[in-house]
């Protein structure tokens, strides 16, 4: 019997590294695949939304900043199509990337759909995979859960494919809709919403809470929805969708309050529901929790030994670094070796629109919620150098400190590109570096790092430049 010493079931940011992980750690693993290598994020999600916003962020430079830098061109036109077959080109080279990475490390890969016939115990364990070429088992000593989630539907909310769509059709999607209306404000609803305006289509964000990136510092929350406004995107905050119906050749999207939104196509950008069915679960006694996510405990094992679980099926956050996160840690303490927790408190998050938001740690709601006292520090990319000159003044960089130990309780930026600014602060969190000692390290000038610098000397009343 050919045994393997790791199976992995799925092959997104949790499933492949997990496998090749195994293959660095001398475990022999199989990572079997339904779809394409690389899963919802490399090929329906995270790298083609990044091309896709490029290509928005370009078209809003050529029709209304390009003058601002001595240039004149004439009217700008743009190809949907070929905008879209962009991010389609990246996400194919992407899953390339992982065939590729799958051959370096020795991971064998199969593609099928698996369930699990019997969890490891005395004898290995056995997965059955199901493809067009035949069915076959797989013999494993350890079983890894990495199917992922997909987006989330309600009673009166669900999707065709055609006119009600989810993140995973309009991706795709070649043919530009006039008008669309966004349900969800959180990453998806707010990188979706940025994309199809900076093209003409009239958007329309709706949001049940009465902010937009309602998981955000409510201060950067109101500073993004300004920026929104200012680009032309109507956003109804407050408000609560009863049903979406398919009309005509649009849709129908009614509130609870009794107003009705027309437009061509909607988006449902509504959360994620943990993909679980199928696979076995339940006949070999795997635990799921209230929201039907898998339970694990800090190694990742499920309630039955020899079965983990990592990335997004495992609950949130459903970010793909965290899914790399955890199945590090999986890996290599199924290999024996020491690894420390995954720190949650301390997992960086960003939506791509511009301005970009970006933050990690406390809010200044959770900070004052816990009962801290700290200081806050604000300082605005309109007094950094380097932003003025590349043409981007917008947004701000806030930072939280605790008065009895200096330490960065969060971090919460917006601006453009300013995810690329926030492993600063996520790295010194996790150093445990205090505001004082932040300020040793001095930053370059001039750069947009600078306004990190600044907050933070801001907070503890040092701050030269405001």
């Amino acid at each position: 019997m050919d045994v393997f010493d790791v199976a992995v079931i799925g092959s997104g940011p949790g499933g492949y590294v997990a496998a090749i992980r195994a293959q660095q750690n001398g475990l022999r693993a199989v990572c079997i695949e339904k779809e394409k290598l690389g899963g919802v994020c490399l090929n329906w999600g995270c790298i083609p939304s990044k091309a896709l916003l490029k290509a928005a962020e370009h078209a809003i430079f050529l029709k209304e900043e390009v003058q601002d830098f001595g240039f004149s061109i004439g009217e700008v036109t743009h190809d949907f199509a070929k905008v879209i077959a962009r991010s389609r080109k990246i996400a194919t080279q992407s899953e390339k990337g992982v065939q590729f990475l799958f051959k370096k490390y020795g991971v064998t890969h199969l593609s099928g759909t698996a369930s699990i016939e019997a969890a490891p115990g005395a004898e290995p364990g056995r997965v059955r995979v199901v493809a067009q070429s035949g069915d076959q088992v797989v013999h494993a000593r350890h079983i890894i859960l990495a199917t992922g989630a997909r987006a989330r539907s309600f009673p009166g909310m669900v999707p065709d494919g055609q006119r009600i769509l989810t993140y995973r059709e309009a991706i795709a999607n070649p043919t530009q809709p006039a008008s669309v209306v966004i349900l969800g404000s959180g990453a998806i609803g707010c990188e979706f919403a940025y994309f199809y305006n900076a093209f003409g289509t009239k958007v329309t964000l709706v949001e049940g809470v009465d902010r937009i990136a309602p998981l955000e510092d409510v201060e950067i929350s109101a500073e993004l929805g300004r920026a929104f406004a200012r680009q032309g995107i109507t956003l109804k905050t407050g408000a609560f969708c009863e049903r979406v119906e398919a009309h005509g050749d649009g849709v129908k999207v009614v509130l609870k309050d009794g107003v009705v939104l027309e437009a061509e196509r909607c988006l449902l950008a509504l959360g994620i529901t943990p993909n679980t069915e199928g696979l076995g679960l339940e006949a070999v006694g795997v635990k799921l929790s209230r929201g039907g996510f898998v339970e694990h405990d800090s190694s990742f094992r499920t309630s039955i030994p020899g079965i983990y679980v990592v990335g997004d099926v495992a609950g949130p956050p459903a970010l793909a670094h965290t899914a790399y996160a955890e199945a590090h840690v999986c890996i290599d303490r199924i290999a024996g070796k020491h690894a420390a927790d995954v720190d949650y408190a301390n997992m960086p998050a960003a939506t791509y629109c511009q301005p970009q938001v970006a933050s990690v740690g406390l809010t200044e709601a959770m900070a004052s919620e816990r009962g801290l006292e700290f200081t806050v520090g604000r300082f605005p990319f309109a007094a950094n150098g380097k932003a003025r000159g590349s043409g981007h003044t917008g947004g701000m960089v806030k930072v939280l400190v605790g008065k009895k130990y200096g330490e960065i309780l969060g971090a919460h930026l917006i601006g453009h590109d300013v995810a690329e600014l926030l492993p600063d602060f996520v790295m010194a969190r996790s150093a445990e570096v205090t505001a004082e000692h932040f300020l040793h390290t001095v930053h370059a000038h001039p750069t947009l790092s600078e306004a990190m610098y600044e907050a933070v000397a801001v907070a503890i009343g040092q701050c030269s430049h405001i």
